[in-house]
């Protein structure tokens, strides 16, 4: 018997935001962060965007699939911990100034680990008070051996 799965994961496919503001999170994704409008399914009360190989979904917590998470997310009650999107480049002070022009206040820029290994990352919030970290390439330095970890 083996411990591994009988499948490859090949990285993120999608997260699905729930919100009780739908064209507020669109126009932050699209309009601050680049995402591009992939479908709606109205149906479900989603939207689907676009984040390079990757989707955003946004839920309506109102519609169909949406009610049967209870209400929206807010301060004290999240359904998610944040997001990464990968970014290119990763150019800090123009980041910086480019989310401030929008309203957006940025955290500091760290290297943190990521699916890519060590680079820079700077955290920053949705109009739901979702944390999306922006990360950047792997530094030099954050280049090295990968490690599995253990279950146990």
């Amino acid at each position: 018997m083996t411990n591994r799965p009988p499948f490859d994961l090949k990285g993120l496919d999608h997260v699905v935001l729930r919100t009780g503001d739908v064209q507020r999170l669109v126009r932050f994704y699209c309009d601050v962060l680049g995402c591009t409008f992939e479908r709606e399914s109205p149906q479900f009360g989603l939207t689907q965007l676009r984040a390079g190989g990757s989707l955003v979904d946004i839920l309506d917590v109102a519609g169909p699939v949406g009610r049967k998470g209870g209400p929206a997310p807010g301060k004290r009650g999240r359904n998610m911990d944040h997001l990464c999107l990968r970014i290119a480049p990763f150019d800090k002070g123009s980041i910086q100034t480019y989310l401030i022009k929008r309203g957006v206040i940025p955290g500091k820029v760290e290297a943190r680990f990521g699916a890519e290994g060590r680079g820079p990352s700077i955290y920053l919030n949705d109009p739901d008070g979702n944390t999306v970290e922006l990360k950047g390439p792997v530094t030099r330095q954050g280049k090295g051996r990968r490690t599995r970890a253990r279950r146990r």
